[in-house]
């Protein structure tokens, strides 16, 4: 993943000079997670550049760089440090070309490490995601594998607004072991995906199928689409897995063709549950397929608390209570 959201940058940078990146340790060191490792020698300091611990500093230059025809890419390096720049993205960059009449627009994207799975606590394992789910004018994307982190980024970088980009940090450094919730020793036993050649572009937008099922419709983004995946193998329900990949826009067509056609539905999320982007899921779900479902929709989130170091792979869905899910619905 990481290697596919760095190369998504270098493709872009190459392309458009005036696709800029920056942000906290973003240039010499390459960022904390390594994801624009050599941007900065290949494009040079104006280009690719390190900035102050200042989310709203950040966010507010990167804004006016771009109403006046950059193209900034930044880097929050949790997506627990966003909220000290929150009034920038929701009352400035989200709002911009309306209250311009598109005079200006704001082609920004800001990419955040979201979610937990490295112990790093209540202030490094946040999933904020329904804070911007409900800002018009924003995009919100959050890919599940390499191959959708190039193309997505690439897309998000072209897009004339402003994109939120979540990149799920249990997906960054290998494969992911639905089954145990734990990384594997092994690259080569469960590849997460190659990262593709070229500049091909994922179309914002546009969920895609993981698991063709006919009994269950799952719902799920990031980390969650490998727990779900897993989930199904062990319980053997013939749930089919939609990976959302775009929070907003929201492919709603694949949400509704799919829960047609099985009538029932569980949606997964890391995040807390009460007010969590799974309940506008709930919502539209209940809205557009309500003739055709057999059984209540049912979430499975994380907890209603602050987040619980401590306790971490007990606080995330795990194949164990998203199969729990899948068997009740199949019940009722």
């Amino acid at each position: 993943m990481i290697e596919a959201i760095r190369e998504a940058h270098d493709v872009a940078m190459a392309a458009d000079e005036r696709v800029v990146v920056f942000g906290e340790d973003v240039g010499f060191f390459g960022g904390v997670f390594r994801c624009t490792a050599g941007l900065q020698e290949k494009y040079g300091k104006s280009r690719c550049f390190d900035a102050p611990i200042n989310e709203s500093g950040i966010v507010g230059t990167a804004i006016g760089m771009a109403a006046y025809g950059l193209k900034p890419v930044i880097e929050i390096q949790f997506a627990d440090y966003v909220y000290p720049a929150y009034d920038q993205i929701v009352s400035e960059a989200a709002r911009l070309r309306h209250r311009s009449n598109a005079d200006f627009t704001c082609p920004l994207v800001i990419r955040m490490p979201t979610g937990g799975g490295i112990f790093g606590g209540q202030t490094h394992s946040q999933s904020p995601e329904a804070l911007f789910t409900h800002v018009s004018g924003l995009k919100v994307v959050m890919p599940s594998n390499p191959r959708d982190a190039k193309g997505l980024l690439l897309a998000a970088i072209a897009d004339p607004d402003p994109v939120i980009f979540f990149e799920p940090k249990r997906l960054y450094n290998g494969p992911f072991d639905g089954h145990h919730d734990k990384p594997v020793e092994s690259w080569k036993s469960h590849p997460l995906g190659e990262v593709p050649d070229g500049d091909g572009i994922v179309p914002l937008g546009k969920a895609a199928v993981r698991r063709a099922g006919a009994e269950v419709t799952v719902l799920a983004y990031g980390t969650m689409v490998f727990v779900a995946e897993a989930a199904a193998a062990e319980t053997g329900v013939d749930a089919e897995v939609i990976d959302l990949r775009s929070l907003m826009p929201l492919d709603l067509e694949a949400i509704v063709g799919s829960v047609q056609k099985t009538g029932r539905c569980v949606i997964v999320h890391e995040a807390t549950r009460t007010s969590g982007f799974g309940a506008e899921l709930m919502a539209l779900v209940q809205e557009h397929c309500f003739y055709h479902l057999e059984a209540p929709v049912i979430r499975v989130t994380g907890w209603d608390t602050p987040y619980p170091h401590a306790q971490e792979w007990e606080y995330f869905p795990g194949p164990g209570r998203v199969g729990e899910a899948l068997k009740k619905v199949m019940e009722d």
